[in-house]
């Protein structure tokens, strides 16, 4: 019987949403260990960024609208999903992994998560399924282990000083890694790769994803 995997989406774009190469390189890897992959989003409005500026463009877009483009149109809320409906997680980068899964992005260290990531993290950690944060998303993961009191998780985003800090100040162990590797806390089956936290193209995080989503496919 295949694995079920949830791919956890914040949008459609790096900018406010979720990183399209990285979710769909995630999409591919779990394809190809014939993964029963299971889309699911936060459900949120937001004031969303033109991707040719970066600057805010003008228009008011729905998280979960948003990242129907990327499933082809299955997307499930995150509000009515448990653990109990997949056998581990993976949750690609892009800006919106620290707007839309917490505040990380505006308040750092002391940021809080959103109550639906919240409640699905905390039950997938407590039935011991493994979880997979890629990009920036480590920094609303080790927020969310915080809240419930798991603390020394070994994790990356890569080498930025500054955010490292932030994974560290939250409790948890962050570990400089390069684009081509993940870092695997087996004791704690939590799994992270840089990814665009390092760059330089897909390619290159294409070899970190890889490793990354099939740790947590082995396992679920």
């Amino acid at each position: 019987m295949a694995k079920r995997i949830g791919l956890l989406l914040t949008g459609c774009g790096v900018r406010d949403g979720s990183e399209i190469h990285e979710a769909t390189l995630a999409l591919l890897v779990l394809n190809k260990l014939g993964a029963d992959i299971f889309f699911i989003a936060v459900n949120k409005d937001f004031d969303a960024v033109d991707h040719t500026t970066d600057e805010p463009g003008g228009d008011h877009r729905n998280t979960m609208v948003e990242a129907a483009r990327i499933s082809r149109g299955d997307i499930t809320d995150i509000a009515a999903v448990t653990a109990d409906d997949m056998d581990g997680l993976v949750i690609p980068g892009g800006y919106g992994a620290a707007l839309h899964l917490s505040d990380f992005a505006s308040k750092g260290a002391s940021c809080t998560v959103d109550p639906s990531v919240q409640r699905l993290i905390g039950g997938l950690y407590e039935e011991g399924k493994p979880i997979a944060a890629i990009c920036i998303a480590p920094g609303s993961l080790a927020a969310a282990l915080n809240e419930i009191n798991v603390s020394g998780v070994k994790m990356t985003i890569g080498n930025d000083p500054g955010t490292a800090a932030l994974i560290n100040e939250l409790g948890q162990v962050h570990v400089d890694c390069t684009v081509d590797k993940c870092v695997v806390d087996e004791k704690h089956k939590i799994v992270t790769t840089p990814a665009y936290m390092l760059g330089p193209g897909i390619k290159d995080i294409q070899v970190g994803i890889d490793a990354a989503v099939k740790a947590v496919y082995d396992m679920a």
